[in-house]
């Protein structure tokens, strides 16, 4: 049996150029002029897909939008819209809309609209829910909520902002959305803006011709190109430069690149998925992002929360964590103490999941036998807030500096006179222990007066 479409329109010629376009897909199509006969097909038969304009003589398209996602939760709606109505298709993305294509249809955008909204088979929450719940960890009820945005954000293909701080797993929310989608057998292609130089960047993202430049040898395709069918995830997105800003806003509006030096465009299809642990807000205010791209990138923002608000997960993390890291150094994984997990649970982690991974690889490396302590661990001292005086000069901020040194000193002396009685005083087997040279072991002991 075919896909069936409903088609909703009052424009007879819209009609029937969607119905041919997309019976040449071997998709039957339903036809109707008004909101009222789109509910009495609907009443009659299941439909794999839905074409709606946004103004209909009996009402609005985004009601209608509206009231499919409450009663057909699992029904791809893609919208209508005329040239350059941008609010409106923002507005229905955020209702729950799948696309939206602009008047005059573009057949190419169009078919490949409907593909994409095709291959999204009914929803299995369940299975969907468990693929996400093994790779985005916890159990508290704002993981939860995480993992449930992500699901139904996966059957859409409205471009989501994914905002957090640094280390959250920005990029591992933007995967599973990929994962869970439509075009999750295409290529998922995750790109740091902040990490390229800006003189590359267009090359980077749009690839180039032979001879464009100096040092340009051969053609190359760009990371639109690589993503073309799939998913890019531009993470960092604050940090390109302005000139950058303009044409990667007309590459998502037009689906087409031009690479450098070249003379043609080619057209790409592809999700835009973007972060940054910035203010893109404040950016705009400031002038350092363009207002026009932050609403086309900024259509659904999904915000990933630190760690300190999932405390309750920090246990379930570090245990998967060390079981993954052991399991990759062909170890056993040990146990945390009690003290350890004490600690790990007191620990304010201003690098979220990020800083974990990392303090865990460490203390294996530090750890006796089959149990890392809380010594194992070496967590920062966590300073408390800067005292404040007020006198007749103003506000005085006084520096704890000179603490923070010399706690981290102890902790330093603490480590390297256990490495150096375990090994007897040896200072090569002390130094090989410790994962340092023999001549910073000599610097370090000079410095701690350990001589």
């Amino acid at each position: 049996m075919n896909p069936q479409a409903l088609i909703v329109d009052d424009e007879p010629d819209i009609l029937e150029l969607l119905t041919m376009t997309l019976s040449g897909m071997s998709i039957d199509c339903v036809q109707a002029e008004s909101l009222a006969q789109a509910r009495q097909a609907l009443k009659q038969q299941a439909f794999d897909l839905c074409l709606t304009d946004m103004r209909l003589p009996d009402g609005n398209g985004l009601d209608f939008v509206e009231a499919l996602q409450r009663q057909f939760p699992d029904l791809p709606v893609a919208v209508i819209t005329a040239h350059g109505n941008m609010d409106l298709a923002v507005q229905a993305l955020k209702l729950g809309a799948f696309d939206f294509v602009s008047k005059p249809l573009k057949l190419r955008v169009l078919r490949e609209l409907v593909a994409t909204a095709l291959k999204l088979s009914p929803m299995k929450p369940v299975r969907n829910e468990r693929r996400s719940r093994d790779k985005l960890l916890g159990d508290t009820d704002i993981i939860k909520t995480l993992r449930g945005k992500i699901t139904k954000l996966a059957r859409s293909q409205a471009p989501v902002y994914i905002s957090g701080e640094s280390g959250t797993g920005k990029e591992l929310v933007a995967k599973l959305i990929h994962e869970l989608g439509a075009r999750s057998e295409y290529a998922f292609v995750p790109i740091n803006c902040g990490a390229i130089p800006s003189d590359l960047v267009e090359s980077e993202l749009f690839g180039h011709k032979k001879g464009a430049f100096t040092g340009a040898i051969a053609d190359k395709q760009g990371l639109f190109q690589i993503a073309n069918g799939g998913t890019l995830f531009l993470d960092e997105v604050a940090d390109l430069p302005l000139i950058m800003q303009v044409k990667l806003l007309r590459a998502i509006q037009e689906k087409a690149i031009r690479p450098v030096g070249g003379h043609e465009e080619i057209n790409v299809d592809v999700r835009i998925l973007s972060a940054t642990h910035k203010n893109l807000a404040e950016g705009v205010k400031q002038g350092t992002f363009r207002e026009d791209l932050f609403y086309r990138l900024h259509v659904i923002e999904l915000v990933v929360p630190p760690l300190r608000e999932r405390q309750a997960d920090i246990l379930l993390l570090a245990k998967h964590i060390l079981q993954h890291v052991a399991k990759k150094n062909l170890m056993i994984a040990p146990k945390l103490s009690e003290q350890a997990i004490a600690a790990l649970n007191a620990y304010a982690f201003p690098g979220n999941v990020r800083e974990l991974e990392n303090i865990l690889e460490r203390a294996l490396t530090w750890a006796e036998g089959s149990l890392i302590t809380q010594q194992d661990l070496m967590l920062p001292v966590q300073l408390p807030p800067p005292l404040v005086v007020n006198n007749r000069l103003g506000q005085i901020s006084l520096s704890v500096e000179n603490d923070l040194e010399s706690k981290l000193e102890e902790q330093e002396r603490e480590l390297i006179t256990q490495a150096l009685e375990s090994t007897r005083w040896n200072k090569t087997a002390a130094a090989k222990r410790l994962g340092i040279t023999f001549r910073a072991l000599r610097y370090k002991l000079k410095k701690l007066n350990l001589e």
